[in-house]
């Protein structure tokens, strides 16, 4: 049995009419959805959805009460043994060449790390006031970690909306890597489109990093703004022009393909809420860009790409609004999911 699980949480364009919480399982085969609840806390919010790299039916889900894991493909669940009064986790990315070594990174900045699988975790020394932090709306949080494949110590983590931050020994020291991405931003191209504080904000509202193993030290970063790259450890950073391939530019998430270390997928769109996104993928680590997905309506903004790493040729996205679509061919055709549920941030697939 092949499964696709999806994560919901409250936001702000919700609509009150709808769900926009929980954690779903889709059978692939019966394209029917289950609801994951056994164990879960109630009226459960997930931010994200990890699948362990060689054990399937290992599960992890980062929810509002920490984070949780189930080993029976999400059939139960039980919360890891995880420090603090319930942290709100929105990323949780697992060492690649040893899956004991877990890290997860949480609402108000914090990130952890276990070394045993999760059994004991540190609560890490990351700065939490980088160079062009933005107070917003809402709690500034790690929403994304990323390691390099070719060095693990090589740890970068999200900031939304503050940039990024960087290890290169593990976790054990952090710093920011903001200066040249706020240098970046007074440039008259962005300015002029979003004005001065806009543009700043703009470059700073983090939502998915990336490294490949084809490229050590360099790092994909999707911003509000686009998509950027840096090719020595975030020193500097140019932009990638993503708008050369795609009308549509609102960086949401970039993903290295698991089968191709010189491919990349991004998911592009017009804004945060938006009625329209793409799924686009470059065969060169994003020098072209190519639209992947086709004969497919995709009515929000598109939030997250999840690639197999047991199947190349399966890739499933999802879209704000609760559109999960997938192709098992390798895009040659998409299937439409509609899951039961709005404001979707999580999706992984086996």
């Amino acid at each position: 049995m092949t499964y696709v699980y999806a994560g919901a949480a409250d936001w702000g364009g919700k609509d009150p009419a709808k769900c926009n919480r929980g954690l779903y399982r889709l059978a692939t085969d019966t394209g029917t959805w289950t609801t994951l609840e056994r164990g879960l806390p109630d009226e459960v919010e997930v931010r994200c959805v990890t699948l362990h790299p060689t054990q399937p039916d290992v599960v992890f889900a980062g929810t509002q009460a920490g984070p949780y894991r189930s080993a029976d493909a999400g059939d139960t669940w039980e919360r890891m043994n995880f420090p603090g009064d319930e942290p709100v986790v929105w990323s949780f990315e697992i060492h690649p060449a040893d899956a004991r070594v877990m890290y997860v990174g949480t609402q108000d900045m914090a990130v952890y790390r276990s070394a045993d699988g999760g059994g004991h975790w540190r609560r890490l020394t990351v700065p939490t006031n980088p160079d062009g932090l933005c107070v917003m709306g809402f709690p500034t949080r790690m929403i994304r970690l990323a390691i390099d494949p070719t060095n693990p110590d090589e740890l970068y983590a999200g900031v939304e909306v503050g940039g990024l931050v960087r290890s290169l020994d593990g976790g054990a020291t952090w710093t920011d890597c903001n200066a040249p991405l706020l240098a970046l931003a007074t440039q008259e191209r962005y300015t002029q489109q979003h004005g001065p504080r806009r543009a700043s904000e703009g470059m700073m509202d983090t939502h998915a990093l990336a490294i490949s193993a084809a490229q050590p030290g360099t790092v994909f970063l999707a911003n509000r703004l686009g998509l950027f790259r840096s090719d020595d450890k975030g020193e500097s950073w140019y932009d990638m022009d993503i708008g050369r391939f795609s009308p549509l530019t609102y960086a949401r998430d970039v993903k290295v393909f698991p089968h191709d270390t010189n491919t990349l997928l991004g998911a592009f769109s017009i804004a945060a809420v938006s009625d329209a996104g793409s799924l686009y993928r470059s065969a060169d680590l994003g020098a072209t860009w190519t639209r992947f997905d086709h004969d497919v309506s995709i009515n929000s903004t598109l939030m997250i790409i999840a690639a197999s790493a047991q199947t190349p040729e399966r890739v499933y996205c999802a879209a704000r609004r609760g559109q999960v679509f997938g192709t098992e061919d390798g895009g040659k055709s998409w299937q439409t999911y509609s899951l039961p549920a709005e404001g979707v941030y999580a999706l992984a697939c086996a």
